[in-house]
C-alpha cells in the first residue's frame, strides 16, 4: 500500500522538484521486552525520585508511546529526500547536497555491541541536518543517501576533471594529474602504490615508500561514494 504522504511534505517535494517517492524510513522502535525492561527500571528508579524521573521520561521519548517522534520520517524521493523532524520538513536535493558518514562499530572490552550511524547532509548554503540509528534500518537508507548522490553528481565530477578542473573532498583534493593534501603536498597518480580503505581510514600509499604518503578519516571526507568512484576513474 502507498504511504499518505503529508501535506507539508507533498508541497515542499513539489517545489523542489524531487519527483516521486521510492522510500520512506520510520523511526525504530523499542522492543517489547525493552519497553518492560524501562518501565521496570522507572518504577524502580521511583524510589530514588530523581532516577525514577529519568527513566520516566525516556520511556515516554520512544516512538513506541510518543506520537511526535513516531511522525518522524526519512523520505526518499527520485530527486532528493525530505526529513520530517520536530522543525518541520526539510528537503534535499541528490545534484546538490554534500554529505558525510560516520559508522562505527563499538566494542565493550573487546566485544562487539553493535554499530552505530550518523549521517550528516549539507545544503550549498551550508545549513545542514544529522540523521542517526533513530532511524530504523540506517544501514539500508544510508547506503540509498551515497547512491542516488553518486548517481547524480559523478558525471558533472567527471566533467570538471575532464576540463582540468580540481575538485575538493574535505582536506583531499583530486585532479585529473593527481591527488593532493594540504598537509602533504601533491602527488602524480603514477606515483601512487595503492589507496585503500582500512578500519575507517582511506590509505594513500606511495611507491616506494612503506609507510603510508597519508592518512584521512572517512568520516572527514565529504560524498565519500563519489571520490571512491573518482578515484577507481582516474587512478584504477
Amino acid at each position: 500500500m502507498q504511504e499518505q504522504i503529508p501535506g507539508d511534505v507533498a508541497a515542499l517535494a513539489a517545489a523542489e522538484g524531487l519527483g516521486e517517492l521510492r522510500a520512506s524510513f520510520g523511526p525504530k522502535r523499542m522492543s517489547a521486552m525493552a519497553l518492560t525492561g524501562m518501565a521496570f527500571l522507572t518504577l524502580l528508579g521511583l524510589a530514588l525520585v530523581l532516577p525514577g524521573l529519568y527513566f520516566g521520561w525516556r520511556l515516554l521519548q520512544t516512538p513506541n508511546l510518543n506520537a511526535k517522534q513516531a511522525a518522524k520520517r526519512i523520505r526518499c524521493f527520485e530527486h532528493g529526500l525530505v526529513v520530517s523532524d520536530r522543525t518541520g520538513p526539510v528537503a534535499f536535493r541528490w545534484d546538490s547536497t554534500a554529505v558525510l558518514q560516520r559508522v562505527t562499530r563499538n566494542h565493550v572490552n573487546g566485544v562487539y555491541v553493535g554499530t552505530s550511524y550518523l549521517y550528516t547532509l549539507f545544503k550549498p548554503d551550508n545549513s545542514k541536518i544529522e540523521l542517526t540509528d533513530f532511524y530504523a534500518t540506517p544501514e539500508v537508507w544510508g547506503a540509498a543517501i551515497q547512491h542516488e548522490l553518486t548517481r547524480a553528481q559523478l558525471p558533472g565530477v567527471l566533467e570538471m576533471l575532464g576540463r582540468g578542473e580540481h575538485v575538493r573532498f574535505g582536506d583531499i583534493v583530486v585532479g585529473a594529474g593527481g591527488i593532493s593534501t594540504v598537509k602533504r603536498g601533491g602527488l602524480r597518480w603514477d606515483e601512487i602504490k595503492r589507496i585503500e580503505v582500512k578500519d575507517g581510514v582511506v590509505c594513500v600509499a606511495k611507491e616506494g615508500k612503506t609507510l603510508a604518503w597519508s592518512n584521512t578519516p572517512v568520516h572527514k571526507i565529504p560524498n565519500f561514494f563519489v571520490f571512491l568512484a573518482v578515484v577507481e576513474h582516474l587512478h584504477g
